[in-house]
Parts: C-alpha cells; structure tokens; sequence
C-alpha cells in the first residue's frame, strides 16, 4: 500500500473522525486511518455523552442524527460504605427538553457513524491497520508507515491514536513514559434488561436516563463508580488512580465484582445479565498534563493531548475530543491553504484550542487533580456522611441534637476537624 493524501489522522475516535470530518468538508484528501476491524471496535467508555457544540454546528440535526440511547434528565450521586449509602439526585425539566443535557451512547455504533460521516463527506477509511512509525523527509514529516502494509504520504499528521499516542512520542511532542498519578484505568459492566424493567426501576418514561456517580465505592482505593442507563442495558463503571491501585495489590475486576455486590448497586441491577466487561486508561492529569499540542507537521488532539476533564463536576472526556479534532481540522485547513505545515504554520489549533471551553475548563479545574489524591476522599468522607444521615434519621426515644453538633461529632469521629477544614479549603480552592 503506498498512496498520497493531504493529510492523515491516525485513530478514528471522536477526535480523529472530527478532524477527517472537518478537513474532508473543506475539500482536503485526507485519510483516517484506524487500528480496529471498524471504528469504535476497541473505545469504552463509561456511557455519558455531554453537549457536543462543535458536532451541533456541522449537524445542526445533530441529537436527531447521531445513534444516541437515552437522554439524562436525573443525575445522582452516592456515598456509599460497605452497609450503608447515601444518595442525592436532581431531575431537572430543562434536563427533558432539547437541546438535551446529556445522552448515553455506546462507543461502538457512535464512533462508527462518526467515522461514515467522514466518508460521506470525502474521507478515505482505512481500517486493520497499526501505524509503527513516522516518516520524515529532508527531516521533515511525510507520511506514515503501515505494520505490513507499506506508507502513506501526506505533509501533516493528527495523532488522535488514545492515551498512550505513539505518534506524539515519535514526533518528539511527548514523553516516552507516563506518571501513574496523571493516568488512572476504567473498567466497566454492560448489563442487559429489558426496557420496561428500567422504565419501571428508575422512575422514567419515553427516552428519558439516569446518570449516577458514586463515592467510596472503591474499597480505598483512589477513583469513583458511574452508572448509566441506556435503552435495554446498563453501564456500570468504576475508575481508579493507576498509582493507588497498583500500590493496593487489588484487581480492577475484583473492584468491580465487589461493587456490584454492594447492596445499594446489587439492586439496581438485580435481574439483569452481564454481556461484557471491558477496560480503558484514561488521562487524568488535567491541564499539567497536557503534551506539545503542536509540531512541525503535526496536531495532536483527544486523549493523545489529555484533554480529558475528569476531575471536575462534570466527567468530561468526548465533547473534549470532538471538539479538538474540528479545530485540529480548521487549522490544517489554514495551514493548506497557507502552503505551510511548520510549527508556525499549524500554532493557529493550539491558539482556538486556548479560546474555547477546553482549555478553559482544565484551567479551571488545574487544582482538582492534585486535591483528589487525599485519601481520605475515598473512606472516610463517604463513612462521615453516612454515619451523619444515618444519625439525622435515627428515632431512639431521646432529645436530639442540633444538626450541627451531630455534625462535628460524626467529623471529629471520622475525620478529625483539622483536617475538615483543610481538605474544605482544598477543595475550594480546587473547584
């Protein structure tokens, strides 16, 4: 295989099809190349599909268009011991009419119709295919080299290839190793119901979902669990600190079982059957963590770029992407029509990348990261409020106290009041 393109974008997920998308609708030659038997073969993630302004603006029927499951009009979320949770939801009415909050997806059919919109729109696909290399000429990019396959050609790259970008290393934009407190790995649960069972369940109607997040659902260990509802299954996720993890001796997996079988959860999923299990690393450094987004003849956008906000209110990770692969694409187009691929040439993505809600947003939340490694976030949070709801609740035949003092009797119990303030402080700071 040997062909000349405009341009190459390696790794078709949302940040890939939206920058061959993009590029393809301006008239560029451009090909998406792909690792997977289709799009979206290996990609998980934990189901929630926030706004998508920069896909809003190429498909204005965008919510009608694309293969969404269910739009999330409940969020909740759950701190949780081994005996007891407690949980806390908002069903808001503009969160149930369009444009919609928010929708569960599968990675699978989502990033292919991503990736046939870029087709349809030009795009050549190329699909089982590993790139094992760049291609420099007169020390310049040129291409890419296919595992068994031959090269490709084209004067610029977009690495959009995950978290762990083989494309940004070799262009120099990264380094060869990660921190494991910047990365942590999700694993996640497809459980199958019917869908009159999750209607019923959960309170919902039409194509109405629930979203919920949990706390201290880990067992210590660093990270939180998520749970969506999509049209006949659940998603049942949890992530976790890869540092802390490690350091812990515990498995992904066990994690998971073990938080399936926490009464709270065993519940909601109680008749269901388990279809899959599946995994993916995720960049959690926030905004500290973000590569040289720019090169000579080259981009580097998604996950590559860890532009991944999940440690903000929001977990925030496919709109990030998306997003990055447009501008990644307006900006190459520039550069085409500019004659020029140099750094300079390419600086315009890094420029709208810094003006719009990403960066902002990672900025914004540039202290989470750090605040998210106390470990007392994990266990002792979630047993203080517990033990303090539980206490609230409790009718035992004497005088209560007031909600404050019972308050600082379960925080100095559980936490230590030093440390309530400081860790209360932290998180102002950081949110």
């Amino acid at each position: 295989m040997s062909k000349s393109y405009q341009a190459i974008v390696i790794g078709a997920g949302p940040a890939g099809s939206s920058a061959a998308l993009t590029m393809a609708r301006a008239g560029l030659d451009v090909a998406l190349v792909e690792r997977g038997t289709f799009p979206g073969e290996k990609n998980m993630f934990g189901g929630l599909l926030h706004r998508m302004p920069s896909l809003e603006k190429i498909f204005p029927d965008f919510w009608e268009r694309a293969p969404l499951e269910r739009h999330i009009v409940k969020k909740g979320v759950t701190f949780m011991t081994g005996h007891s949770s407690f949980s806390t939801t908002i069903e808001a009415g503009n969160f149930d009419r369009p444009p919609y909050n928010g929708y569960t997806v599968f990675r699978p059919r989502f990033d292919r119709w991503l990736a046939d919109e870029a087709v349809a729109a030009g795009a050549t696909l190329i699909t089982r295919s590993m790139v094992d290399d760049v291609v420099l000429k007169n020390g310049k990019i040129a291409g890419v080299s296919i595992l068994g396959r031959g090269q490709l050609s084209a004067p610029v790259l977009v690495a959009a290839d995950g978290v762990l970008s083989f494309i940004a290393q070799k262009a120099g934009l990264r380094k060869p190793t990660f921190d494991p407190a910047q990365m942590a790995v999700g694993v996640k649960a497809l459980i199958d119901m019917p869908r009159e069972m999750i209607d019923e369940r959960f309170g919902l109607v039409r194509d109405q979902g629930f979203a919920n997040e949990f706390v201290g659902c880990t067992e210590g260990v660093r990270g939180g669990g998520c749970f969506y509802t999509n049209y006949d299954s659940l998603s049942l996720g949890l992530v976790f600190h890869l540092a802390s993890l490690r350091t812990s001796g515990k498995t992904p997996y066990d994690l998971l079982n073990a938080f399936m079988e926490q009464p709270q959860v065993a519940k909601m999923i109680r008749g269901g059957k388990l279809l899959e299990y599946s995994a993916h690393m995720i960049p959690e450094g926030g905004y500290d963590m973000i590569p040289e987004l720019v090169g000579d003849g080259i981009v580097v956008t998604g996950d590559a770029a860890a532009l991944c906000n999940a440690t903000g209110l929001n977990l925030e990770g496919i709109n990030l992407a998306s997003h990055s692969g447009v501008v990644a694409g307006e900006a190459i187009v520039a550069a085409h029509q500019a004659g020029d691929f140099s750094r300079q040439g390419l600086e315009s993505y890094k420029k709208l990348l810094e003006e719009s809600y990403v960066i902002q947003d990672l900025k914004q939340f540039r202290k989470a990261p750090h605040m998210l490694h106390n470990n007392r976030i994990y266990q002792e949070y979630p047993e203080l409020m517990c033990d303090f709801m539980e206490k609230i609740y409790c009718i035992e035949g004497s005088p209560k106290s007031n909600v404050t003092k019972l308050f600082l009797k379960s925080a100095r119990k559980k936490v230590g009041l030093g440390n309530l303030l400081a860790d209360g402080f932290s998180a102002w700071r950081s949110l």
